[in-house]
This record gives C-alpha cells, structure tokens and sequence, in this order.
C-alpha cells in the first residue's frame, strides 16, 4: 500500500482527481503522519483534525459531481503563523499576538482553497519573522529533521521542517530577507520566492504594514519538487482585489536562450568551499542539459540593494519594532533589535525617501543584466546551513550569520523572484544553490530548477533525525 504522504503533490493530486484515492484518505494520511513525527520537530503549532477533514469531504463531492476540484486538489499545505487563516490565531511568532484570531483568510490562503488544497496546519516562525532560525516563546523551537543541530532557517522554518519530514505536501511561507529560500536550503528541499506582485498578500488581523514590508515581502512555496512550485505558484497568483501590489502577469513569458551567468562570489562574498562546489555543480548540471553557462566575476549592486533592504526592513518602523520586541520578551528577536539600535540611529532622516531613490537605481541595473542572461546561479548562502541558535553566541556569531547572508537579503529590494534548489547532502548537512530571473520569470527559474533538481537532491520526505543520532561535527567552514 503506498504511503499517501510521501507522494509530491501533483501526484497525489491526481489520483484524487481521478478517483483512484479520496481527499479524506489524503488527509487521513496526512494526519496520521503529524500525529507520528510532529513531536519530534514542533513544525506545526495548530492543527484541527475535524476541520482538515471536513475540507476534504468538499473535495470528495466536488469530485462525485464531475467538478472540478482544482489543480491542487485534496493536498495537504501548511500555513506559516504570520499569515491570516480564519479562525487561527496570527501569532507571528510572539505572545502579544497568541490570541489575535482571524476572521478572514489572506488571499494566498483563499487562493489555495479554491484550487482544492486542504489547510493542514499552522506552521512555526520566529518572533516577529526576525530570524534565520525558528523558535519563540509562544510555540517553542523547531527542530530541523536532517540533523537537529542545524537551524531550520526562518522565518518559514515550521513550514520547510514539515515538508521535510512528511507533515504536508507543501508549506506556505513569506520572504523579506529569506525566508522561503532560506530555510529550503536549511532543510534539503526547494523553495520559491516570487517577484513582487506576482501573489496576493494582505492581513486584515493586522494594521496596514509599514512600506518597506510592503515593497520587499512576498508569499511562496516551500515543496520537495519543481513540479510542485510549479502548480503551487499557479494557484497562490490568482488575483485578489485586496492587494494592490497584485499584478496580472502570465505565468509563462516569451521563449528564451537556455543561457545562464553563474557568480561563486557576489558582492565579494567568502563562500566556504563547499558551497563554491555546489555552485559550479549545479552550473555543470545545466550544461549537461543544454544550457550555456558563463562564469562571472559580479553581479549588479548586490551589497546597494542589501543596504536598500535593511533601510526598507529595519529601518522603517524600528522604534515600534523594538518597542514590541521588548514586550514581548524573546531572546532572539532582542539580539536582531540590539544588533541594530546604533546602526539605525545612523540612517538618514528621510529614510524611506532616499531607499526608494537607490532601490530605483539598483533594480534598473538587475533587469539590464538579466536581460543578457536570462538565468542567475549563485549561493544561497556564504555558508552550509548554521549551527542551531548561532546567532546568539555573542556579536561574533550573530554578525557571521548576518553577513553570510548577502544574497538572501539583497534580493527582495529590487523584487526579483528566485528559487532555491537543494543538491546534495553533505553528511546530513544539506547544501543547495540560488536561481535569479528577471521579474515575472519565475517560469525561467523553475526551468533552470527542473534541469539542476533531475540531476539529484536529497531524498524527502525522510523520517526525522533525533538528537544524538548523528555522530561527527560539522565540516570546517560551517561554524
């Protein structure tokens, strides 16, 4: 009998479609596999088994009709704590929000609701989403399931720990800095940043956020297939007259050389070994499916848009962020305040005015270059996923952690979709690379990501690993 959730999405999909399993035994699976690893990770931090199957009875009768179920019909997905799900508190990881109940789906979530996906759970995040690590004092900290003394990442950690594990096939998640890409490169999966506008977003639980978020955040999948970023971008960009960022563009743009740069080291950043060697892998990857690739020495004003970006992120609204951070207590979110108190009392006046005006000249730079290459590869990160709570051992590990992080932060500034593409193991510590497309192109990075993902990534959904189960320590240059 086969195990219903270790399926990829798509698959599961459509045997649900064509009647060969039902919605409710999808689910039932997907239940049962929470139930049986969950506690050994703490990714999912809310979950009504009545309501997952409720929604999965819908399906099945939408299916008896002859109706059309959607493209994601009877899939488990999981929902990160910052976005609103009704009837679910929006936590955002702090306890100034654990009862902070919403009465309305976002539009990502509406959106995957009417494409058939089942809302499995609500998947756990750092306070605030201030971190590449996932633990608060509302829900406690997620364990990575490749290796318990890694981060998850974050802030989507809840999200890619349960996908990776089986928990859901597919985990909604948000990026600012990161934090889709990242914690899929943490966890041995994929994830998809879209550009700006390409999905809907707003809570209406929560104040108008501030325009910096505005302008850099961006709903996306976490998933253990190309193919099911693929579907799953399908259904999270339908439009929704909430969002006023929402773009209609297609999903699919005009036909393109199979032409790709490849940077080891953007902005001058010192990549450990290992990482310089999964970039050139997955560089030789496209080759072997056709792709010209041209190695380059840089990128465009990659360390201009991570300027952008902290303006834009910390610097905009940081008296009421850190103001919030002490209320509500937890360490983590009080070292990135702490971090950055003397930095931010340096920026200039008109904040916002002057990181709009270097954030228009960087990203007309980006899409000069991506129309010569149509398709980036660089690291995801400077270094292999980071040890657990890293960030905490003092300035030095929290300013390592911030800094081998260019890429994860500059991105989101100019807008760019970019897609995180897991490799290789090493060890049990997973290594992976980044792909970057113009705006509107996801459909190049999913190409890109098709031909680098054929060629191995690491076997998932895998059964969690518990502490002291793995011997050894990390390999030089990830600590």
């Amino acid at each position: 009998m086969i195990e219903l959730w270790r399926l990829p999405a798509t698959e599961l999909a459509r045997l649900v479609r064509t009647r060969e399993v039902s919605a409710r035994e999808a689910c039932q699976a997907a239940l049962e596999r929470l139930d049986a690893v969950n506690p050994k990770i703490n990714a999912i931090v809310a979950h009504r088994p009545e309501m997952v199957l409720r929604q999965a009875d819908r399906i099945d009768q939408l299916v008896s009709r002859g109706e059309n179920p959607g493209v994601l019909a009877g899939v488990p997905v999981t929902v990160k704590v910052n976005i609103d799900q009704a009837g679910f508190a929006t936590t955002n990881g702090t306890v100034l929000q654990k009862d902070l109940i919403a009465k309305a789906n976002s539009p990502v979530v509406d959106n995957l609701v009417r494409a058939g996906a089942i809302l499995l759970g609500r998947s756990n995040a750092p306070t605030f989403a201030l971190r590449w690590f996932t633990s608060n004092l509302v829900h406690g900290r997620t364990s990575n399931p490749r290796d318990p003394a890694l981060t998850p990442g974050g802030s989507t950690g809840g999200g890619a720990a349960a996908v990776t594990a089986g928990i859901g096939h597919l985990a909604i998640g948000t990026d600012t800095g990161g934090s889709v890409r990242y914690p899929a490169y943490a966890c041995g999966v994929h994830g998809l940043r879209p550009t700006l506008g390409r999905v809907p977003a707003y809570n209406a639980s929560s104040p108008e956020r501030a325009i910096g978020p505005q302008l850099m955040s961006s709903a996306g999948p976490i998933g253990r297939t190309v193919d099911d970023l693929r579907v799953a971008l399908a259904a999270m960009a339908a439009p929704d007259l909430r969002d006023p960022w929402w773009v209609p563009a297609p999903l699919e743009g005009p036909a393109a050389p199979l032409r790709a740069a490849m940077c080891v080291r953007p902005g001058g950043l010192p990549v450990v070994k290992e990482v310089e060697a999964a970039v050139r892998d997955a560089g030789r990857r496209l080759v072997d499916a056709g792709w010209q690739v041209d190695e380059i020495d840089d990128v465009p004003s990659l360390n201009e848009a991570a300027a952008v970006q902290e303006r834009l992120w910390l610097g905009n609204g940081f008296a009421e962020l850190s103001e919030a951070v002490a209320r509500d207590g937890d360490r983590g979110a009080l070292s990135v305040v702490s971090a950055f108190r003397a930095r931010v009392a340096t920026f200039e006046h008109d904040l916002v005015a002057h990181a709009l005006l270097r954030r228009a000249t960087a990203t007309r730079e980006w899409r000069l270059f991506l129309a010569e290459f149509p398709v980036l590869l660089l690291p995801v990160s400077a270094e292999l996923p980071f040890p657990d709570g890293l960030d905490l051992k003092g300035e030095a590990g929290f300013w390592q952690v911030w800094n081998a992080q260019l890429v994860q932060r500059g991105l989101p500034a100019v807008g760019l979709p970019s897609l995180t593409v897991s490799t290789n193991l090493i060890g049990s510590i997973p290594v992976g690379v980044e792909i970057v497309a113009s705006h509107f192109r996801e459909d190049l990075c999913l190409l890109a990501g098709k031909a680098i993902e054929a060629r191995g990534t690491p076997v998932s959904p895998i059964d969690p690993v518990a502490i002291g189960e793995i011997a050894g320590t990390l390999p030089e240059g990830a600590a």
